[in-house]
């Protein structure tokens, strides 16, 4: 097992970021749980679900962790070495369907990051970059787009290495 280390993967959707996640996952080695954010609401999420699935090995534990993470890794700290986060915009976004403020997403996000780092855990988290577009015309977009990059801006901030993929190609930031 190599240095525990916390790894942020952002980049655009479709772009390579979960694959590259689960070979960086491999790298590290050891026991690996996924964390998966996403909340199966509709038949094409739940047929996205279900394809994520079987990329993943069988001997991987998957977490289902839509809304309180934290927890979710502290649970499966004595379970695993190595967690993947897939990932940290759709939590947003559920936190954001919950109706809580920016300051409790914030806190949360600094809760997570802090259990990664007291538990010891190598962690891989996935993440959007969703503000290189234009302006969105309404408020809850535009407040998802300015939560998004807070959030990301704090993850970066306190991960060791950081990548951008772009078409596949990570590009390594930090």
């Amino acid at each position: 097992m190599k240095t525990k280390k916390i790894i942020l993967l952002t980049g655009s959707v479709r772009s390579g970021k979960s694959g590259f996640a689960l070979k960086l996952a491999d790298k590290i080695g050891g026991k690996i749980a996924f964390l998966a954010t996403c909340a199966p609401k509709d038949k094409e999420m739940k047929e996205r679900i279900k394809l994520h699935k079987k990329s993943r090995p069988k001997t991987w534990q998957t977490v289902e962790a839509y809304k309180d993470l934290a927890a979710a890794i502290k649970k499966t700290k004595l379970k695993a070495d190595v967690i993947i986060i897939d990932c940290m915009t759709l939590y947003v976004s559920n936190l954001m369907a919950l109706n809580k403020n920016a300051k409790t997403i914030i806190n949360d996000v600094s809760k997570i990051m802090e259990t990664i780092i007291k538990n010891n855990l190598s962690a891989i988290i996935v993440t959007n970059e969703v503000g290189w577009g234009i302006v969105p015309a309404n408020k809850l977009a535009r407040n998802f787009r300015d939560m998004a990059g807070k959030v990301n801006q704090l993850m970066a901030k306190q991960s060791d290495e950081v990548y951008i993929m772009i078409s596949g190609i990570p590009l390594k930031l930090k």
